[in-house]
This record gives C-alpha cells, structure tokens and sequence, in this order.
C-alpha cells in the first residue's frame, strides 16, 4: 500500500487514476456510449501530458485492431454467400424436435463456428430460424435463445479470431513485450472449456430456463402473434366516440390491452374499460402483430401520425414489407427516442411498434427512449430495408425473398476463409497479412462487394478498442500497473496458485459484468501481468486469465453483447440470465485456473 501511495505522488499516475476511475464511472452508467468513453479518455490523456499522441493512437494501427477489421468484411462475405445455410436448414428440419436437441446442435456446432467468426453476426443470422422454430413447435424461444448465446460465447475462445476481445488482449500483450497471441495459442484451454459448457447447457435443469410465451394470447403457430406496443388515434368520425373501452369494437374485434389514454396534456391509466372516447383521444395499446397489421385497415382508429414517424398512406401499404429489427449491442440508436432520431426521415421507413422483454412502456411511442436490445416493428420499401440490413444499427430479424443468398459464391468463400486460417499455421505469413488477403480474395471472387467491405466494420468496436489500449501503456508508463499489482500481491500473498489464479479469474469476471469485457481486459491485464514474477508463473499465464475471465461472462445481458441480442426476443427478465448462468459461471471459476495451472506451471 506504501508503493501505492508513494507512486501516486507522481502526478500523472494521478492523472491516470482519475482518468481511469472517471471512465469506470462513465462505463457503469452509460451515460457515454463505451466507445466515446474510450475516446475522451484518450483523449484527457493527451491533453494532460501522460501520453503523447503518437503513443495514445498506436492502438489504431495496431496488427489486432486491422485483423478485427479483415475479420468483419470475410465474415460479411461468409454470410453473404450463404455459409451457415447448411446449419439453418439443419436447425429448421425435422430432425430437430426437442429443445434439447437443438440445444446439442447449437453447444456442438455453433460453438465452433463462433470459434473462428465473430459470435455477433453468427447470432443474428441464426436468431430468426430459431425464433421460427420455436413458433412451428409452440415453444418459448426463452427456451434456447440463452443456450444460443453462451453456446457462441463458449466457442469464441476456441482460436484467437473468435472474440474481438482476443485480439485486444493479444495487442496489449504487444505493447507491453510480452509478445502478441498466436491464432491458437490458447486453443488447448478452450477446447475442454468448449466442452464442459457445451454439456452444462446440454443438461443444466430445464427449470433454469423461463418460459415466457405459451399463453395462449400471445404465442401460438403463427409468428405474428407476439406483444408491440404502438399508439392509435381516434378520427373524429370513428363509430367509437362516446362509446366505453369495455363496449366497443375495439377491444371485441382485436386482442389488445389498452395501457394508457392521453387526451390533450391528460394522461390516464388503468382501469379505463368506462371510461368513454372522445374524438382525437390516442390510446398507447399492447397488440400482437397480426391484430396491428388489421388495424392498419380499421377506419374506426388510425396508427397515430407523428411529426417523425408518419404512417404511410393505405394505397402505399401493398409496395412496403413489414420486418422486425433489433437494436443490437453497441447501436447509436440506444439512447434517443424515435422522435429525436428523426427516423423516418433518415431511414424512409416507419416504426408501427416495438417490445422490449417483459417491460410495459408507458410512454408515447416517438417519446420511448429505444435501448438494447428492442424489437421495432418497422414498414418500408424493400430498398430501405436493404438499408437497414447494411447499417450496424439495427439487425433485420426477417429474410428477404430477393436477397437469397448466392451459393454459386459459396463454395469459393468457404475454401477463401480455410486458406486464411491454415496458411498463417503452417508458414511464416503473419495472421493479419492473411486476413487482408482473405479480404481482397472475397472481393475478387465476388463473394462480397467494396462497398459492403466497409459497411461490416463495426466502428463502434473499433473505435472502443482503439481507444481503450492507451490506457495499458498509460498505466505501465507511469508505474501505477506495477503499484496495483504490488499492492494486490500483498493480498494474495501465501495463498496457493490455484487459489490466487481464481481469485483474479472471478475478479474479471466481475468487473466484466459491470463494465465492458474490453475495458476490463484494457484495465486488469498491466496489473496481473506484474503478479506472474511472484507466483511463479510466466506472464503469458495471467494474461490467459483475464482474458478467459472477460470473456465466460454468463451472469448478466450487459456482460457480452449476445446475451443482450437474444435478452429481446427471448423476453427475458435480469434474473433469468443470473439463474441459468450462475452454474457455469462456478463451474469455469473452478475449471479454468486449474487449466491454466496445468497449461503453464512449470513454463
């Protein structure tokens, strides 16, 4: 604690701290989106002097941040082409008649697909099948979605492509000499990690898992019988006016749950069944899809007209498609309201409804501030659809007929991405120079095109990673790394290795759940590099740590960014996550120093 204290006399190891506290606030809260976090601490680092620009940017140009960046543009190509089709159909036969069953093909084979492409894209492809066959089978997808995510959460420590947080690890594990990760350096620990959570999620207690959608009145065969929330008005000459909720045909014609009524700057809430309508009324409903798109038709209400979403008129309806979108991990879109986003006029298409989980909104449809992992019910033309599939915004739930994928491109994408990861194994090329090839030889073999190339690339994610590794040089630079170390070692002294080794394991996993799995590698990976000398293991060996810490992260929606996808659609509630995670977050809290242990000890 004296070595503490004593560094903290320098100040910009002051500095660093106060920077580093402030962004621990700023990442707990959200009140900044993580990557402008990122950015302003950067850039209060160079303002102040503790890094120069040179040092803080490096991170930009790193090797790791350019292989994410390939990564994106082969995996967009992978999907394009129609890779995972063979799995789909697979998902989609009849083959697959039970949860546990399909729960097997997703541990199994979705594990390892995540292994050597980013998780997120692999569950947003696979996110509408499965939802579809839940439908077909009257099952809750809160059934499999979970399983779904930590199954893709599994296989991305399989190989070094399979997280964006391996390859941040790998890039401060650069900076600060120890060396950068190789494509399979930590497979040998990933493996038996695969497998021991691939049967957690295959005979983990059913119980576990909620089942949020077999009643009746919102789940059934077609899959347009889901809850939105969406606002209505009440046209002056609707054969409603003067009638009670509970008597009109409002509530008799259609399976709605009528949750507020404003009339001019009144709001009033349940019980309203006697309350009568009045000419100009708006009602905020809770529909399911099929009975939203009837209303549409219905001259008695009218989907309310807003300044930034206006309905398109009845003669226009039979030349737009209805889909759902998902707000995914790291939209810019998370944070404001429709009104505010002005998102009609953006993106031509008009929001009719949206859900979020088990939650009820109350408040105006262009005034609900969207978040995470919201459903939007949203009706375009099929070129503005095609818009949103290319945002990193917004996920598109459901395909479209005409952008099948082109399996003549297939076979040539499947063997591009092979090439890719055995030829940095068996010679010399350095694994970002084939990932840039890997990139150049899908646009020529026309497996993608330029212009999709620089729409996969998730700038949120860059922009994160980026920013975040200055502060691994920051605090090195300044000694603070080594001070905490110091100061953790005396906490950890005369414990075994084992023990200790767990301690830092599940201090990771922790912190991951409060702020960003990258931050916390950014922010926990200098400090137990320093305990290596004392525990008698190689730095290598922390570092495999917190990188397996950050990443087995099943106790939260916040803690990886798959959780959140699936925690809409599966109508999940906070707790649900914890339940079902909490085993195998005991279960990798025991295995994994014990992996490591076995791994390194010795080295």
């Amino acid at each position: 604690m004296n070595e503490l204290s004593a560094v903290l006399q320098n100040p910009q190891a002051l500095i660093t701290l106060a920077v580093l506290l402030l962004a621990i606030v700023l990442f707990i809260s959200g009140f900044l989106a993580p990557e402008l976090t990122g950015l302003l601490s950067m850039a209060l680092l160079i303002a102040t002097g503790v890094l120069t620009p040179q040092k803080a940017l490096a991170g930009f140009g790193s090797p790791a941040l350019i292989t994410l960046m390939g990564l994106f543009a082969v995996s967009a190509a992978l999907f394009k082409s129609g890779a995972l089709d063979r799995l789909r159909e697979l998902i989609a036969s009849e083959r697959i008649r039970t949860p546990r069953r399909l729960i097997a093909i997703l541990g199994l084979v979705v594990g390892p697909i995540s292994g050597v492409v980013p998780n997120t894209p692999v569950v947003a492809s696979l996110l509408p099948v499965i939802e579809s066959w839940c439908h077909r089978r009257k099952l809750s997808p809160s059934r499999v979605l979970l399983p779904l995510s930590f199954a893709t959460v599994l296989g991305g420590t399989l190989t070094l492509l399979g997280s964006s947080v391996n390859l941040l690890v790998s890039d401060i594990s650069e900076q600060l000499g120890y060396g950068s990760l190789e494509l399979f350096s930590f497979t040998a620990i990933g493996i038996p990690i695969w497998l021991v959570g691939t049967t957690y999620l295959l005979f983990a207690p059913q119980a576990l898992l909620p089942d949020r959608g077999r009643d009746a009145n919102e789940f059934g065969e077609n899959i347009q019988q889901i809850g939105y929330f969406t606002e209505v008005k009440i046209p002056d000459n609707s054969e409603l006016v003067g009638q009670s909720l509970h008597n009109s045909r409002l509530q008799r014609r259609f399976d709605v749950d009528v949750l507020e009524l404003q009339r001019g700057k009144e709001r009033f809430l349940p019980p309203l069944a006697d309350r009568k309508i009045e000419p100009g009324d708006r009602l905020l409903l809770r529909v399911t899809r099929l009975d939203l798109l009837r209303l549409q038709q219905e001259h008695t209400v009218q989907l309310a007209k807003r300044e930034m979403n206006i309905s398109p008129s009845y003669s226009d309806i039979d030349c737009q498609k209805i889909v759902e979108a998902l707000l995914p991990a790291g939209s810019t879109l998370a944070g404001a309201s429709l009104r505010e986003l002005r998102f009609r006029q953006r993106h031509n298409a008009t929001v009719l409804a949206f859900r979020r989980g088990q939650q009820t909104i109350q408040e105006r449809l262009g005034q609900a501030i969207l978040r995470e992992g919201d459903v939007l019910l949203v009706q375009a033309p099929i070129d503005s659809i095609r818009g949103l599939q290319a945002s990193n915004d917004l996920l598109v739930l459901d395909q479209l007929e005409n952008d099948l994928p082109n399996v003549r491109r297939k076979p040539i994408a499947i063997a591009i991405a092979i090439l890719m990861l055995i030829i940095p194994t068996v010679t010399s090329l350095p694994l970002v120079s084939s990932v840039l090839l890997a990139v150049i030889a899908m646009v020529v073999g026309g497996c993608i095109r330029a212009g999709e190339v620089q729409r996969s690339i998730r700038l949120d994610v860059i922009l994160l990673l980026g920013s975040l590794s200055s502060f691994s040089v920051a605090m090195q630079n300044t000694g603070l790394a080594d001070a905490l170390a110091r100061s953790l070692e005396y906490l950890l002294a005369d414990l075994p290795t084992y023990t200790a080794l767990l301690i830092i394991f599940l201090a990771t996993t922790i912190f991951t759940q409060v702020i960003s799995n990258a931050a916390s590698v950014v922010l926990l990976a200098p400090v137990a590099i320093q305990l290596a000398p004392g525990m008698n293991l190689p730095p290598m060996a922390l570092i495999i740590t917190v990188l397996f810490g950050a990443s087995q992260s099943f106790l939260t929606p916040m803690g990886y960014q798959t959780n959140l996808m699936v925690f809409g659609p599966g109508r999940y509630r906070f707790l649900d996550v914890t339940r079902y995670g909490a085993g195998l977050t005991l279960l990798m809290t025991f295995l994994i120093p014990g992996l490591i242990l076995l791994r390194y000890a010795g080295s």
